[in-house]
């Protein structure tokens, strides 16, 4: 009875012991994206400006999955596209529309890629309801406020060398749009 007892005790340690280094990640691959810094957000924008809106500076981090494990360059990530939502932040409902844009770039495994003024307010967002209305007429009509608030969410989409599509967790933050 010992020895069944000691048995699965030991059992249960060596999977305890494996589960430490397994990720809950599911996505494709041996690597993750990460936006692991940001600057230079443009927190609060006029109506009145003009498009683009950028963000200063954005870092991209590719991280092992499995930190223990060999690496390889065929790790390395190609960025294909980058993301932009928005989601309202005051009783308002309506927002720009989301976008979809290339980007290009490498990120090599264990290392990083500073991005250097990225759109996240285009024309076409600039020009759409809320902002258009804000800056048209002085007042969202939804709320009667002369202020947006809207969160601003990132996210970047690509490729391992070796085939495995991968993007970020969308990074957010909050925006507001003044007449």
């Amino acid at each position: 009875m010992k020895a069944k007892l000691a048995t699965c005790c030991l059992a249960l340690l060596v999977l305890a012991l494996g589960a430490c280094r397994e990720r809950t990640d599911l996505t494709e691959g041996t690597i993750l994206l990460s936006i692991t810094d940001f600057d230079g957000l443009p927190v609060v924008v006029s109506a009145q400006a003009l498009p683009p809106i950028l963000v200063e500076e954005i870092i991209l981090r590719n991280i092992p999955k499995d930190p223990t494990a060999n690496t390889s360059e065929l790790q390395s990530v190609e960025l294909r596209a980058y993301e932009v939502r928005f989601r309202r932040r005051d009783t308002g409902t309506r927002v720009p529309p989301p976008t979809v844009q290339g980007i290009f770039g490498l990120v090599g495994v264990n290392g990083t890629l500073t991005i250097n003024n990225l759109p996240v307010l285009l024309s076409d967002q600039m020009g759409n309801p809320p902002i258009s209305e804000l800056r048209n007429t002085g007042v969202d009509s939804e709320t009667g406020s002369d202020v947006i608030v809207i969160d601003v969410s990132i996210r970047f989409f690509g490729r391992t060398l070796a085939g495995d599509d991968v993007a970020t967790e969308p990074a957010t933050f909050t925006m507001e749009v003044r007449a």
